[in-house]
């Protein structure tokens, strides 16, 4: 997992016209909440908030907070982030703040690797969970969750409880859901009359 800083700075005004004023000014409102504090208002400008997402654990990296008074050198993770639905821009972002000690619950991407068996002989291959939710310790969150497809034949899936994970990991999904199978062979169509 990858740790990164970025600046913010405590607000004491709040609404929609401070939020929006905020985003002329290529700012980003959000807000800080945790465990025995109460949500503090910060802003962010928009390129730090981009840089702490850069790298493969996305939303997933470890933020150190540099400023914001008590919050300086708080470590947090994004809990929930709004883009407008168009233009792609931040509208707001939520931080839990977090104990380095404490197992805390996230979502990471599934990526396979390897070629199905069942592919290479026509299958069409389902990815049905591109995702997964996880329980960890912060330091343990895993960018990815690797799955190798290479044996995975025909009509058979891999299940959540056939995911070989990180050690501190533990998967919430169901241990019986599929996660990625291989379909069968669409069926031919029948020679056109004559």
């Amino acid at each position: 997992m990858q740790q990164k800083q970025m600046n913010i700075e405590l607000r004491t005004k709040t609404g929609t016209g401070v939020s929006r004023r905020l985003r002329n000014a290529d700012m980003v409102p959000g807000v800080v909440y945790g465990k025995g504090m109460d949500p503090m208002p910060i802003s962010i400008k928009s390129r730090d908030l981009k840089d702490a997402m850069s790298g493969e654990g996305g939303q997933n990296n470890l933020i150190t907070l540099v400023g914001g008074g008590t919050l300086d050198q708080s470590m947090a993770i994004i809990a929930d982030l709004q883009r407008d639905a168009i233009k792609r821009t931040f509208e707001h972002v939520d931080l839990h703040r977090i104990n380095m000690n404490e197992k805390l619950r996230v979502t990471v991407p599934v990526i396979l690797t390897g070629t199905a068996t069942g592919v290479k002989e026509g299958g069409l291959l389902d990815l049905a969970h591109h995702e997964l939710h996880i329980e960890c310790l912060p330091g343990d969150i895993p960018d990815h969750i690797e799955i190798n497809i290479s044996e995975l034949k025909i009509a058979h899936s891999i299940h959540v409880s056939e995911i070989k994970l990180p050690d501190g990991v533990k998967v919430l999904d169901n241990p019986k859901t599929p996660v990625v199978s291989v379909l069968g062979r669409a069926k031919e169509d029948a020679p056109a009359a004559a």
